[in-house]
């Protein structure tokens, strides 16, 4: 069978991206609950899983820096190492360096810069403080053996003294790899005492066929420790490929009963099974443990874990327990990717929505034809296919739906970082992580998101000493929160800062010229005033924001995904910046309206209920813009004099009654057509500022129906009567 390299790395590739943003989570937390060896466990073996498979690329640069990294997590699981502030920093810089690491390797011929290199030359000083417990030992030291001690006896069941026996042959190129071979041998010292050392000639040549770049060099050494067979092999964890390495441990064959464990596949297994499938563990062993286990749980109404049990009853020791407990969670890991995910290319799912939209149009031509054929058996059958092809539209839409949770979490960096920076102290609160969205718009809302938390660390919440002041406790909280509510996501950044100041704000905008100095506006028209390009309140220019930049870009984008952006504030309590935005860009319900001999198409989740215009209201249209609906005031737009549509209006009319973000208006059209499944297909370029119309589609007759921009609708129509009343 053939394997594609190139897409197994992009494999690879993407797969390590997601490591890192989990063992940047990982650290987060941990930084959060230092004694969670859960966690410490998650990021090792984060750190562990890109080194191996890189090493199967030949990604050197990635397997040598890994490899510190991994040495430092390996004495923070062993307790050698405590978990403090300094480290979780040049932990969370190495995660960074790795990242850089990987985008070189899928930027192809692309190289590190030299600000690059300088970086990891500091983090690897960094990190070597915490890798070794002694000063460096000179090799006089490590080999300062007595002459009649002599090399230990092995036997196939191990060692016959207390002593490991290492048999070691370093492979040809590891000069010209860069490596020393006595460095080696000087860190093994670092984890023991060497007692004997012999070193091997057999394979030197004649002095002239010596190559002095390569290594003819081998060793047999008796090695006295307490560090498991892991711990040793991973002294030599760079020349074990072209080495050849024996490592035999004293006694007992503990060491490779732990082999046996990492070796076993990774299917759903229990603790005892793969015990006694190594051999660890007998048969009866197991049995003695498991009625223990069953007899406590009748006892005390709860069963103690079946490894304590075991390492009680001195069946095995403690860990090899802890290695089967390791390969149960990597393979419950394991099945639960295997049964949640499969990777699809993103282009894919495009083609895929895309085909089911021209689905849709077609089968909305279908129903039609059907319709006008009257025939019963016609129509029954394409009102079949459209349930099917309602369904599958929905699945497809499916696939591209994620949790928003995974973008949220990526602020736990940010705020922790931009928080330092600023000398504040800010706690990051997430909620409705679990809610879903269009994989597209995910995409697109992470660069907003970033303006507006950074701009809420850096304006909104208040200095130590200024919340102390105002009765505040010190540290500040940051929320993000987001929810469905009438067909649309609602995504929240909200702070207990200082809110906005309304009369700061105001005089700003005079200044700049944006408002008019005798211009009346409301405080919603006030606050969004900070969306202008090139304003700002900021007395200071830092390098967080401060320049005006970043809040009007935060507008557009917004806007592009036909979403919109709301703001609430009190002046010293807080501020919550509101984004609404379509749960897809695809395809959508719609509810189809006509006027004159256009149509239109209203999402249909926006619409409340549909209502036949009186009479009375009718011969009052031409005084005001609003109607009485059952003792509610409801402001109406009448959409023939809106877009401007020629002809005379019918006598009957009809009014769609809409609502958006609590607000409702009303839609006067001709008549109503019924519900339609809309596929959204964008404006051209030149008509993308058309206000009230956020894209188009098509019908199947073939004409083009426009797809009316409901929020814009809305807030045009309640502004319009707003003014109207606070001019009466």
């Amino acid at each position: 069978m053939s394997v594609n390299l190139d897409q197994a790395l992009q494999t690879y590739i993407a797969e390590a991206r997601e490591l890192l943003q989990d063992m940047e989570d990982a650290l987060l937390r941990l930084e959060n609950e230092p004694g969670d060896a859960d966690t410490v466990g998650a990021i090792f073996r984060a750190a562990h899983t890109i080194k191996g498979s890189a090493g199967l690329f030949g990604l050197d640069a990635i397997v040598k820096f890994t490899h510190v990294v991994e040495d430092v997590l390996d004495r923070v699981r062993d307790g050698k190492v405590a978990i403090e502030a300094d480290l979780i920093a040049v932990l969370l810089e190495s995660s960074d360096h790795m990242l850089e690491l990987i985008n070189v390797v899928a930027a192809q011929g692309r190289q590190l810069d030299t600000v690059a290199q300088a970086r990891e030359s500091a983090l690897c000083n960094r990190l070597q403080a915490y890798r070794a417990e002694t000063k460096p030992v000179a090799m006089e030291a490590l080999v300062s053996v007595e002459e009649d001690v002599p090399l230990t006896v092995c036997n196939k069941d191990g060692v016959s003294s207390d002593n490991w026996h290492i048999s070691l042959r370093f492979g040809q190129n590891v000069l010209r790899d860069g490596m020393d071979p006595l460095s080696f041998l000087r860190y093994l010292g670092k984890l023991g005492k060497i007692v004997s050392l012999t070193t091997l000639p057999d394979a030197m040549p004649e002095a002239g066929k010596m190559d002095a770049e390569t290594c003819y060099l081998g060793f047999e050494i008796d090695f006295k420790s307490d560090a498991d067979k892991a711990a040793i092999a991973n002294v030599f964890e760079f020349v074990r490929e072209e080495s050849l390495i024996h490592i035999l441990p004293p006694h007992s064959k503990i060491s490779d009963y732990l082999e046996l464990i990492r070796a076993l596949p990774e299917s759903e297994i229990r603790v005892g099974e793969i015990l006694v499938a190594t051999g660890a563990l007998t048969q009866q062993e197991l049995a003695d443990g498991l009625n223990t286990q069953k007899a406590g749980a009748q006892v005390a109404g709860n069963s103690m874990p079946l490894g304590k049990i075991l390492v009680d009853q001195g069946s095995v020791g403690q860990e090899v327990v802890e290695a089967a407990l390791v390969k149960q969670a990597q393979a419950r890991d394991s099945k639960n990717k295997e049964s949640k995910y499969i990777r699809v290319q993103a282009d894919r799912l495009d083609e895929l929505i895309n085909l089911v939209g021209e689905l849709v149009i077609a089968g909305a031509g279908a129903n039609m034809l059907a319709q006008r054929a009257k025939s019963v058996a016609l129509q029954e059958s394409t009102s079949e296919i459209s349930r099917l092809v309602e369904e599958i539209r929905d699945s497809a839409l499916n696939l591209r739906m994620v949790q928003i949770g995974e973008t949220f979490n990526r602020f736990q960096r940010v705020v922790r970082d931009v928080s330092r920076d600023l000398g504040k102290d800010i706690a990051l609160h997430i909620s409705g992580a679990e809610t879903e969205l269009d994989k597209t718009v995910v995409e697109k809302i992470g660069d907003p998101l970033m303006h507006l938390v950074r701009n809420a660390m850096d304006h909104g919440i208040e200095n130590s000493v200024l919340r102390a002041q105002r009765g505040k406790p010190e540290k500040g909280t940051l929320r993000l929160n987001a929810y469905h509510e009438s067909g649309s996501i609602v995504i929240e950044v909200s702070d207990d800062g200082g809110g906005l100041n309304r009369e700061r704000i105001l005089a700003k905008a005079v200044e700049k010229g944006i408002v008019a100095p005798n211009q009346n506006l409301s405080e919603q028209e006030i606050f969004r005033l900070i969306f202008e390009a090139g304003f700002s309140t900021a007395d200071t220019v830092s390098n967080i924001s401060g320049r005006g930049v970043g809040m009007d870009v935060v507008r557009r984008n917004i806007e592009a995904l036909r979403g919109t952006i709301d703001i609430e504030s009190k002046h010293t309590e807080g501020t919550t910046i509101r984004i609404r935005l379509p749960l897809t860009l695809a395809i959508i319900d719609g509810f189809l309206v006509g006027v004159g001999k256009s149509s239109f198409v209203i999402p249909l989740d926006m619409v409340l209920e549909c209502t036949e215009m009186s009479e009375q209201d009718r011969e009052a249209l031409a005084e005001r813009n609003y109607v009485n609906l059952r003792n509610e005031v409801l402001p109406f737009i009448r959409l023939r004099d809106l877009f401007d549509i020629s002809g005379n209006a019918p006598r009957r009319e009809n009014i769609v009654v809409v609502q958006y973000a609590g607000l409702k208006a009303g839609l006067v059209v001709d008549g109503l057509l019924g519900e339609f499944q809309t596929v959204i297909k964008p404006l051209g370029g030149i008509f993308e500022h058309l206000k009230g119309i956020s894209g188009s589609t098509i019908l199947g007759s073939g004409e083009v129906a426009l797809i009316l921009d409901v929020p814009t609708l809305v807030q045009r129509a309640v502004a319009e009567e707003d003014r109207q009343h606070a001019a009466a």
